[in-house]
């Protein structure tokens, strides 16, 4: 009987380089798509997989999230007082409860690395598999973790990966398994290569940010030599421990939008906006030929 998975692990202590000088001073994970945060979608989603604690892995620069993800009681009896009750019931709704929710905020001091970030939670998860959630990594649709922890109750293996087909000349943006079977959407795999060559990738399934692991994880990542740019990587680790316990990647059914790029930004902001009619004005305005809005 393999456990439940009654953990996840949000790994929010990146510096969001991409987007200064936005992340200056507001992090990465609350930059919206449209009027959500992309932290709370990622709550969103682990909630709808039935997740029990939450770990939050920090940095002391990027308190604001922790003021984001926790109820804040005071700023609603202000709302309300002023007459917006209605938007104090929204935050709370949102917000996580101290003593209704489980989470936990940790710090990661220093930048070493995904893998590291994960090691930072250790002492503050539940016993058996744990969930890694990358909010950046939004995925649109079926909620992927939910779907993922459906699949790993039967799956062969103790370590699984979301994977997604990316085109040849993507695979050296990515992990990619190096696949030895398939089983409807599970791809069973002997390891990982991280951004290989075109011309030299064992397969064109890349992995995403989302995660379920075996709790060995811990003794492979605290024992882990760091590796690309000196740091501690996820996927080293990761494959370190496919030998013991098994390697699946996981064909989720949504559709991921990679919000660490101002590209996948954009991407994720449209395709939102395009499902709901109060803003297909605007956006007739940036998809009507110029020409004919000159007529006009």
């Amino acid at each position: 009987m393999i456990a439940p998975v009654r953990t996840a692990i949000f790994p929010v202590a990146g510096m969001g380089t991409r987007f200064l000088p936005a992340t200056k001073a507001t992090p990465k994970e609350l930059l919206p798509v449209i009027d959500t945060p992309l932290i709370q979608y990622a709550i969103d989603e682990a909630q709808a997989a039935g997740i029990e604690r939450m770990v939050f892995v920090s940095h002391p620069s990027k308190s604001a999230i922790e003021r984001y993800v926790m109820d804040d009681a005071r700023l609603r009896a202000e709302l309300k007082a002023r007459g917006k009750a209605k938007l104090a019931r929204n935050l709370k709704e949102t917000a996580l409860c101290p003593e209704e929710d489980d989470a936990v905020f940790t710090m990661q001091d220093e930048p070493l690395g995904l893998g590291h970030a994960v090691l930072c939670a250790r002492d503050h998860v539940l016993p058996g598999p744990v969930a890694v959630i990358l909010p950046d990594d939004l995925i649109l649709g079926k909620p992927c973790l939910a779907e993922m922890i459906d699949a790993y109750h039967s799956a062969r293996a103790g370590h699984m990966v979301a994977t997604m087909t990316v085109a040849p000349e993507e695979t050296s943006k990515y992990g990619i398994l190096s696949v030895t079977s398939h089983d409807g959407q599970l791809v069973y795999a002997d390891g990982m290569v991280e951004k290989p060559d075109p011309s030299n990738t064992p397969s064109q399934d890349a992995v995403v940010g989302r995660y379920v692991l075996d709790g060995s994880i811990f003794d492979s990542l605290a024992t882990q030599e760091p590796g690309a740019g000196g740091e501690i990587q996820l996927t080293d680790a990761i494959a370190r421990g496919s030998a013991n316990v098994g390697l699946a990647g996981f064909r989720f059914s949504g559709t991921r939008f990679d919000c660490g790029s101002k590209a996948g930004m954009l991407r994720a902001t449209l395709e939102l906006a395009s499902a709901d009619p109060d803003y297909a004005e605007v956006l007739a305005e940036f998809t009507t030929p110029h020409s004919a809005v000159l007529a006009a």
